[in-house]
């Protein structure tokens, strides 16, 4: 019973946590998950976290029902989800039923600012924690770049790219690149 109510509590925290999407969460998932309770490896959650993204839903609850599945099944992936939303059901309640008489004052704007910023601060941790994890080698650099390029100069799909990726990684693989 004690694990139920470890990943209730944990993903309640990683759900409150995490303001300004997907990219957000992962430093606060990475800390409950990884480092604090070791439910889950560096690469089991750059691989949750890749598939989440290509998935319909939001990234933050189909991680967390990843991770809860992992450990204790389609439950253990249900409550995961729940638990990981209720925070924010809870906080757009309440934000909404406050702010919509005030979203025009300068100081929330200059408030929300304030928070874009530190999203983009909690992104870029994230992302050097992806490298270093996920850009291993000459090649996976370079595939790295080619998805990167992609992604910027052209309009293919998301899900496309993540289907390139892992095509290019089980070629690589297949003529003599290094296991993981």
């Amino acid at each position: 019973m004690k694990i139920y109510f470890q990943i209730i509590w944990t993903f309640i925290k990683v759900g409150a946590l995490t303001f300004g999407g997907g990219y957000a969460m992962l430093p606060v998932l990475q800390r409950e998950t990884i480092e604090k309770r070791g439910w889950i490896t560096e690469e089991e959650a750059m691989n949750y976290y890749a598939v989440s993204q290509v998935m319909p839903g939001i990234i933050m609850v189909n991680t967390s029902a990843f991770i809860g599945h992992k450990l204790k099944g389609k439950f253990g992936a249900a409550l995961a989800g729940i638990s990981a939303v209720i925070p924010s059901l809870i906080i757009i309640v309440a934000i909404a039923s406050v702010l919509s008489g005030f979203s025009e004052l300068e100081a929330i704007q200059h408030a929300f600012a304030g928070v874009r910023v530190c999203v983009i601060v909690l992104i870029i941790n994230s992302l050097e924690k992806l490298w270093k994890n996920a850009v291993v080698d000459r090649i996976t650099l370079i595939i790295c770049a080619c998805i990167f390029s992609a992604s910027l100069f052209t309009k293919v799909s998301p899900v496309i790219l993540v289907i390139c990726s892992a095509l290019l990684g089980v070629l690589t693989l297949s003529f003599g690149g290094k296991k993981r």
